[in-house]
């Protein structure tokens, strides 16, 4: 739909839903959407019976779920990080409709999606490693695989969250709190509030970062 004021007066095109949906398909498609929602939707799964099953083993509690609160949302961020992949970086290039709005809810989306599922696979016990800091890690890992995408590219993005979140569950201290709870946040309990800062500051800092630049091109230009 399109209306024009005055003579020589610039067009103002409004979209209707059915036009929007028509524009917002080929940004799905060359990201791989569907592919990705059905990762994190498989992953979230697989975390909910694995933090089940822990639960149950003899001798175990609630804590034993640790791994599943430091491993799912390394990969839920992975399959999201290789999804800001562009099948159509040239296309991308030449758009002349700004994408930071495109890039935002699509990273927002999968974002809420995953903290969402993520965090019903680990009910109860939120003042210690249950839904609080499981939401707390997604939210932090998301924030440096976006970064990753804008610095490093949307394949490699994956790998800096990977590397700290791996070195933090070997050398964290047990107790939590204290100078760990800023350098090893991705190991704390769910109401220290030292993480949720930081993984805070790194949410917003890496997603502003990626909207605003995109994936770095995967043929090296900036």
């Amino acid at each position: 739909m399109s209306a024009t004021r005055g003579a020589g007066a610039r067009t103002l095109t409004i979209l209707t839903p059915p036009t929007a949906a028509k524009h917002l398909h080929p940004y799905i498609r060359s990201r791989a959407v569907p592919l990705t929602v059905a990762s994190v939707v498989g992953i979230a799964a697989t975390a909910a019976w694995t933090a089940d099953w822990l639960e149950d083993r003899p001798y175990f509690d609630h804590t034993a779920r640790v791994p599943v609160l430091a491993l799912a949302p390394l990969l839920v961020t992975a399959a999201v990080g290789v999804g800001l992949y562009s099948h159509t970086e040239e296309l991308d290039r030449t758009s002349v409709r700004p994408w930071w709005p495109r890039r935002l809810v699509h990273l927002l989306a999968l974002t809420v999606l995953a903290g969402g599922l993520l965090a019903l696979a680990v009910p109860g016990h939120p003042e210690a490693f249950g839904a609080p800091a499981m939401v707390r890690n997604v939210l932090g890992a998301t924030g440096v695989t976006a970064a990753a995408a804008a610095l490093l590219g949307a394949r490699l993005s994956w790998l800096p969250m990977t590397l700290y979140g791996g070195a933090v569950y070997l050398a964290a201290p047990r107790a939590p709190g204290g100078a760990a709870a800023v350098w090893a946040w991705w190991m704390q309990p769910g109401p220290q509030v030292a993480a949720w800062v930081v993984a805070g500051v790194a949410f917003v800092t890496g997603v502003a970062l990626y909207v605003r630049r995109g994936a770095r091109p995967e043929d090296g230009r900036a």
